[in-house]
């Protein structure tokens, strides 16, 4: 029987915030810093913090961002759990809030079944300050996971998912298994397994 595996990608497959580090790497850490936790912690909305933090990225070289987006740690234990996964029948996707400047590399590396994320809009070989994509909401991934579940005719019995933040709470609401990796409190909350540890592979255990 098919099933089906969704990871959060920041903080979750890799050990960074995507965005944190395009910001270091611009000069604009401080600033993204602060609204991320905020955002991560359902302290605000998601849409209006990934707008604002974005728009500190204008003008940064696209070269810059993909050589950052594509230098992410990977958390120990993600090529071993997804092989697992796999033998287990289970469609391996992720869905991020981040940016498919990442996501995409990580998608072919790890070998996943598909990546779904936002798109940072590029003018003259630099971002300018804008996104868009399917992921710009915190009711994004639920509806997102309902549509898979949909088109890939997958219960929510049979639908594992993974994440670490307050956006990951709309996903959790159409999985059985609910796995909080070192997570936020307002996750754990609501999660059935919490993984306290920074390695994938002690996830194995419950598929």
């Amino acid at each position: 029987m098919q099933k089906l595996a969704v990871f959060d990608f920041d903080s979750t497959l890799v050990n960074a915030e995507t965005i944190e580090s395009l910001a270091r790497a611009w000069g604009v850490f401080d600033e993204v810093k602060k609204i991320t936790s905020q955002a991560m912690n359902g302290e605000t909305d998601f849409h209006k913090s990934l707008i604002l933090r974005v728009s500190k990225l204008k003008n940064m070289p696209l070269k810059l961002a993909k050589e950052v987006c594509e230098s992410l740690p990977l958390f120990e234990g993600a090529f071993e759990l997804v092989s697992a996964l796999k033998e287990k029948n289970y469609k391996v996707v992720c869905f991020s809030g981040g940016f498919n400047l990442a996501t995409n590399h990580y998608r072919d590396l790890l070998h996943l079944d598909a990546a779904f994320s936002n798109t940072l809009i590029v003018e003259n070989n630099a971002l300018n300050g804008l996104v868009t994509g399917h992921m710009m909401f915190s009711h994004s991934k639920g509806e997102m996971l309902l549509s898979l579940q949909r088109l890939l005719n997958i219960s929510k019995t049979n639908t594992l998912v993974v994440g670490d933040g307050a956006n990951d709470l709309s996903m959790f609401k159409h999985a059985r298994i609910k796995i909080a990796f070192n997570a936020k409190e307002v996750l754990k909350q609501h999660a059935t397994h919490c993984i306290n540890e920074p390695d994938l592979a002690l996830i194995k255990p419950l598929i």
